[in-house]
């Protein structure tokens, strides 16, 4: 088949090979079993993983799909393709998910049977010490998933005004003085450096609150999230899935923190990321094109929290696109 393989742009889409024997030293798939339920995989079907990472939810996603059955992965974290070996069924997309309509179109599909994410930083990037994600070690304050993009956390750090900073602590980290840490970062980067991790930590070590590494771990996620546009992405895909998703095809998005989940939850009951307004004479409340099937979501066993204490914080909510009549 090998010269009848359609030509793909670099960095595009391309057909790979059986995801390799998962290990625990890349990345344990979360919610593995209930994510893999909820989707009501046909064996014909279409199906789309929005984070392939270590390959987990992948590999079994394939496992329930016949010869006819397709799958197209997204990551645009260079380093998943180390997961990938030759299965014509998977199509490996190295891109971000916010672009997720457009690169499925580019491989002829307008619609499929289902969707899912994993949302967060893979045990592989936080185990990865020069990728700069963890507290645990020093490197560069670089946090990027997409190593092709130049925003770095060092950046958002040494040139964001104060303003914006204590905006960004408070939000994405809801550090609890993210204005003193946003003065203060001010004060500090034009005297000392804050390109490495222990640079940041001890330049900002006086006013860290409460448990340094909850404090570190808190600020650490806020800037992953801004450097990354985590929350921008998200929008953007989740408001592509209606359009994508075939009648009763099924959704399952598995967030980490409260500010994906929120997004998830509203955009899932009433196809906007608003709160519900509470006042009763102003009815603005937009019909979803999706069903919730998780009232309310679907949290790891305690065996699974135990054996990978990163699950801990994992939701998982399930919609289906609503039958037209």
């Amino acid at each position: 088949m090998g010269n009848q393989k359609q030509k793909r742009k670099p960095g595009a889409l391309e057909t790979n090979q059986p995801i390799k024997e998962l290990t625990d030293t890349y990345h344990i798939p979360v919610l593995l079993a209930e994510t893999i339920e909820a989707l009501n995989i046909q064996p014909d079907g279409i199906y789309v993983d929005c984070t392939f990472g270590g390959g987990g939810h992948s590999k079994a996603i394939l496992e329930k799909l016949s010869v006819n059955g397709k799958l197209i992965v997204f990551d645009h974290d260079a380093d998943a393709r180390q997961n990938l070996t030759g299965d014509e069924r998977l199509i490996f997309v190295s891109q971000n998910f916010r672009h997720l309509q457009r690169f499925l179109r580019l491989e002829g599909v307008t619609a499929v049977d289902g969707i899912m994410a994993d949302l967060g930083v893979s045990s592989h990037q936080f185990d990865e010490a020069d990728r700069g994600f963890s507290i645990r070690y020093n490197a560069e304050l670089d946090m990027r998933m997409d190593q092709r993009q130049t925003l770095t956390a060092y950046d958002v750090v040494n040139t964001y005004t104060e303003q914006r900073l204590h905006k960004l602590f408070e939000q994405y980290g809801e550090v609890t003085n993210s204005k003193t840490l946003a003065k203060k970062i001010v004060d500090v980067r034009g005297a000392s450096s804050l390109k490495t991790i222990d640079g940041f930590k001890n330049a900002v070590r006086e006013i860290v609150k409460g448990n340094p590494n909850k404090y570190f771990a808190q600020v650490f996620q806020a800037l992953r999230i801004e450097v990354n546009d985590e929350l921008g992405a998200l929008k953007e895909m989740l408001e592509q899935i209606p359009s994508l998703l075939k009648p009763g095809g099924r959704v399952a998005i598995i967030t980490f923190h409260s500010l994906e989940d929120r997004l998830v939850k509203n955009f899932f009951r009433r196809g906007s990321f608003d709160e519900p307004d509470e006042n009763p004479f102003i009815n603005t409340e937009k019909v979803s094109e999706l069903k919730v099937i998780t009232k309310k979501p679907l949290v790891p066993a305690d065996s699974e929290m135990k054996r990978n204490p990163r699950s801990r914080s994992a939701k998982l909510r399930v919609a289906e696109k609503v039958m037209m009549a």
